[in-house]
């Protein structure tokens, strides 16, 4: 259902479903990666809670702000440029096979100078980085348990800003199976130095324990890098003679900083922002009388409980907006409207058909979701009042994707700053008088804002008409449907005896099942349309 016919149709030929079924493949790939590696981030952040408490939670979260911030300057959006130059040597190169050595040595090029461009700024930042931990700390952040955690990172900033070139590359050639091993070996590496640590360490001790959690991720993030980058070196094996001549690196430059650096100056603005709001919020809270555990016990709970359960289910379109991009930039570069009007049109379905249905299911079941997962915590209460903004949230992802690949990255940086200045703001006017409910408030009006721009700013560069009734009402309806009907059959059969987990797994199947069974019967999802999907995936496996 999620990516039905993305690119089908009537005049398709055999290199456009070839190109559909990898599209497919790739995205499945990447979506079970994704899903189950929320899945375990869940289940590590239930063992950290246990472990470090709400309190401990807001702390780390305080750090890993900052650390974003610094990675965003390290990076410098070096991913997208990689993903976009490729994507596009490709897509002009595909009609002229002749071409073929010359582009794979376009790509090398290419591979190099962002490799150049991620060491200039990351070892900048992590100098920094390291030698202000001490202020930061202290004047920015006003708890110098934070301190030891931030020098440590500063070790992370090249090897990570390197292994996001080098996943931008992945992703434009579709190899992101490569992309997924260096994940899934991230993931566990970290998850098992931080129990390890754990098992030494005495938890209790706040600091130390910051301190455990970041070891995991430092050392996660060096061995991700070797690993990415040994996936890289197999990729040359294939010896070329052809020589690039010197006009052409310069070009290749040129690009690059024409790419990378209005995104990376747009993004450092946002993320300083972003960084700001977030430390403003335990201010915010604390103004409005809350102490400063309490505070970082409420700020832990929803940045840390709720938005990873909100956002789980994104990790589905996530995956396929990331390989929307390549997609995009090449039909632009080919100059085929046509086609990517068809991407948007059946994207911007599949998303709401989706989002919709992953609101209702999880703002049903908040409770079940809250207890089960976060016992004894308020996180079910927020995650029901989360859950109507899934929508415009996941909407807004698959719409920025596609202006990404337009080429329309400095327009959705834009949106991206205007939202976040308006956070700040709000952050500071609502949180004193309303508590945590001031920053939901800011939450509503900023992913609403956000939405709306982009939305209008796709229909302007690509004309399609939304069909409010078959991608909106219809899924509506059949999500209230398949849920009141589950949780009728539950209350009718009392299954008293199973555990809450037990029963929130068996509920969301039962909704999703009733949910797909209604979309289809309502008409807004056919049945040729998922025979369509097993067609394509065959044909690009075989």
């Amino acid at each position: 259902m999620i990516v039905s016919h993305i690119i089908k149709h009537k005049d398709m030929g055999d290199d456009d479903l070839n190109s559909f079924g990898r599209f497919i493949v790739n995205g499945s790939l990447m979506t079970l990666v994704a899903l189950f590696m929320r899945a375990v981030s869940v289940i590590f952040n239930v063992y950290i809670s246990n472990q470090i408490g709400a309190e401990g939670l807001g702390l780390f979260t305080l750090i890993t702000t900052v650390y974003g911030f610094a990675l965003t300057v390290a990076t410098s959006g070096v991913n997208l440029a990689a993903t976009r130059l490729v994507s596009e040597a490709l897509g002009k190169c595909k009609s002229n096979t002749n071409k073929t050595p010359q582009k794979n040595k376009e790509l090398e090029v290419i591979v190099k100078k962002c490799i150049n461009y991620s060491l200039a700024f990351s070892l900048s930042v992590g100098i920094v980085l390291f030698l202000s931990a001490d202020f930061i700390g202290n004047k920015i952040l006003f708890d110098k348990r934070t301190i030891s955690s931030l020098r440590l990172l500063a070790f992370t900033l090249t090897p990570t800003a390197i292994s996001s070139a080098l996943s931008g590359y992945f992703t434009a050639v579709r190899r992101v199976y490569k992309n997924a091993i260096v994940q899934l070996f991230s993931q566990f590496t970290r998850i098992f130095v931080t129990v390890l640590i754990f098992s030494v360490i005495y938890a209790a001790d706040t600091e130390k324990a910051c301190l455990g959690i970041v070891c995991g991720t430092a050392l996660s993030e060096v061995l991700s890098f070797a690993l990415q980058f040994i996936l890289y070196i197999n990729e040359k094996n294939e010896k070329i003679s052809f020589k690039i001549d010197k006009d052409y690196k310069k070009n290749v430059h040129k690009k690059l900083l024409g790419i990378a650096l209005p995104v990376a100056f747009s993004t450092y603005l946002r993320s300083g922002l972003i960084s700001l709001e977030h430390i403003l919020i335990p201010i915010g809270l604390e103004k409005s009388g809350a102490n400063k555990s309490a505070s970082l016990a409420a700020y832990g709970t929803v940045q840390s409980m709720v938005f990873p359960i909100v956002l789980f289910p994104s990790a589905i379109l996530s995956s396929f907006a990331g390989l929307l991009i390549p997609e995009v930039a090449e039909s632009n570069a080919a100059n085929n409207a046509e086609k990517i009007k068809r991407i948007s049109e059946k994207v911007f379905k599949t998303a709401l058909l989706f989002a919709i249905g992953a609101a209702g299911i999880i703002g049903c079941f908040a409770k079940l979701l809250g207890d089960g997962i976060y016992p004894g915590s308020d996180a079910g209460k927020y995650i029901r009042v989360i859950a109507p903004l899934i929508p415009v949230m996941y909407i807004d992802t698959s719409t920025d994707a596609i202006l990404k690949g337009l080429g329309e990255q400095v327009y959705t940086m834009f949106v991206n700053i205007v939202d976040a200045g308006l956070s700040v703001i709000l952050v500071i006017i609502l949180l004193p008088k309303f508590g945590i409910w001031g920053y939901i408030m800011t939450v509503y009006f900023t992913e609403l804002l956000n939405a709306t721009l982009s939305i209008t700013r796709l229909l302007s560069k690509v004309s399609f008409k939304p069909n409010v009734f078959t991608w909106i009402f219809k899924p509506i309806i059949s999500v209230i449907g398949a849920t009141i009907l589950t949780k009728y059959i539950f209350s009718t059969l009392q299954f008293k005896f199973i555990s809450n987990i037990l029963e929130l797994v068996i509920c969301i199947v039962t909704s999703l099942t009733l949910y797909l069974l209604f979309l289809i019967i309502s008409g807004a999802v056919k049945r040729q349309q998922i025979k369509e999907i097993i067609l394509y995936t065959k044909k690009s496996i075989t």
